[in-house]
């Protein structure tokens, strides 16, 4: 029987609240169509405003703020992973080894009990404060449904009251109804009203806390960090000074063609006749034109700029007078996509066959006969090999300036040099 009579009140509490929801929709529909008034406080209406405002200030606030600790948590995961290479790299008879290793472990803990007291001060403060606002917010929305239960036995109490037939039992039942309606309502409102405004307030003071909180953690890491950044920095000093002699000294590739031009000279000696013309004014014996060695090469684009360079012309035969002229100009040598040949006052001085300019970085010491030897800031106009394929990778052919201005010698002041001890200037 308790059985059936628990099952009966159930059944009644939901008849009981089924019938609230129409009664509600019924009201709310009277509400919009204008044939019944609705009680409004302006007053409150503002405070749910600000209510509003501040849940969403608060929701993005702690958004962010979760996102900066994930941040937190990204950069001390890459600072450790530095640190750690840095002590693999770090080897075991360089002086410091110890110290190294002392910050990076006081590095490691500086970044977690950063990242801990965010969570504690900031995060964990920030859980509690928007912990409030569901309450609230579900007190808000009851309200609204007691105002228009008090609404609906408003009207009804009204209504019968306005009858021409008068039910005096009906209209003391719904006065009860209505009495009762206004105390719910009206505990509600009141208990609201005082907290709406209250809450509204208190954020100042909240944010205040949080952002001063974060930013005084953020001044000491900061601080700290710096300490140490500072006694790792000390600490590479004193190696790079004591390995300062030796520190990573510029390599120059390997070359495979040594003594290069012992070998072209030896190569020319034993040349044949048209080979040794080349280095006489007179003109060949048959008439015909001959091309050194310096202008005949695999690219054709260095061609036009050795004929054309002052002192670098070649003896011509009577049958040879117009041949120049038609050269150049049906062959322009190009560099890079740029016109080198014709009469520029730029490349005049220049040795023939002139690419460009590079200055020299760092030192270098001549390990062969055919190298240039190269102090920094040297600036060396690169020049083709004669045969390209003499020329090993990493390797330019070249004379220093200061050479070529002094002597205008090429075949004396000329030789090779690694191209990574350079940077191009022109």
């Amino acid at each position: 029987m308790a059985e059936l009579g628990s099952k009966g009140v159930t059944a009644g509490k939901i008849a009981s609240n089924v019938q609230k929801k129409l009664t509600r929709a019924q009201e709310k529909v009277l509400q919009k169509l204008g044939k019944a008034d609705e009680t409004k406080d302006e007053q409150f209406e503002q405070c749910v405003q600000n209510f509003n405002k501040q849940l969403s200030e608060g929701t993005r606030l702690q958004k962010d703020l979760r996102t900066y600790l994930a941040s937190v948590k990204a950069m001390h995961e890459a600072s450790k992973k530095l640190t750690e290479c840095l002590q693999e790299v770090y080897e075991p008879d360089w002086p410091g080894r110890d110290d190294t290793n002392k910050i990076a472990e006081n590095n490691d803990l500086l970044w977690t009990d950063f990242h801990q007291k965010l969570v504690d001060q900031a995060l964990l403060t920030m859980d509690t404060y928007l912990g409030q606002f569901p309450d609230i917010k579900s007190r808000i929305a009851k309200r609204g449904r007691k105002l228009v239960d008090y609404d609906s036995a408003r009207h009804h109490f009204e209504a019968l009251q306005t009858a021409k037939k008068k039910d005096e039992t009906k209209i003391a039942k719904a006065e009860e109804e209505l009495v009762k309606a206004q105390k719910v309502f009206e505990e509600m409102n009141v208990d609201l009203q005082e907290e709406l405004p209250s809450l509204w307030n208190s954020r100042v003071g909240f944010y205040v806390n949080t952002f001063q909180s974060i930013a005084g953690l953020e001044e000491n890491f900061h601080k700290e960090m710096s300490k140490l950044n500072q006694n790792l920095h000390d600490v590479l000093l004193g190696l790079d000074k004591q390995y300062s002699a030796n520190a990573f000294p510029v390599k120059a590739q390997p070359r495979k063609k040594t003594k290069l031009f012992a070998r072209l000279r030896k190569k020319m000696s034993s040349d044949s006749t048209p080979a040794k013309a080349n280095k006489s004014p007179s003109p060949p014996p048959d008439g015909s034109p001959i091309t050194s060695p310096e202008t005949k090469t695999v690219n054709h684009e260095l061609e036009p700029s050795t004929l054309e360079a002052p002192g670098a012309s070649i003896p011509k035969s009577p049958s040879q007078s117009s041949l120049p002229a038609v050269v150049v100009e049906t062959f322009p040598a190009t560099v890079n996509g740029t016109v080198e040949g014709g009469a520029s006052s730029e490349r005049a001085d220049m040795p023939p066959g002139f690419l460009f300019k590079v200055q020299a970085m760092h030192d270098y010491t001549a390990t062969d006969s055919d190298e240039l030897q190269l102090k920094a800031g040297d600036v060396v106009l690169v020049i083709p090999f004669e045969n390209p394929e003499e020329q090993d990778e990493g390797w330019l052919m070249g004379v220093k300036e200061s050479d070529w201005i002094q002597h205008k010698e090429l075949d004396q002041c000329r030789g090779v040099f690694p191209e990574n001890f350079t940077e191009r200037v022109q």
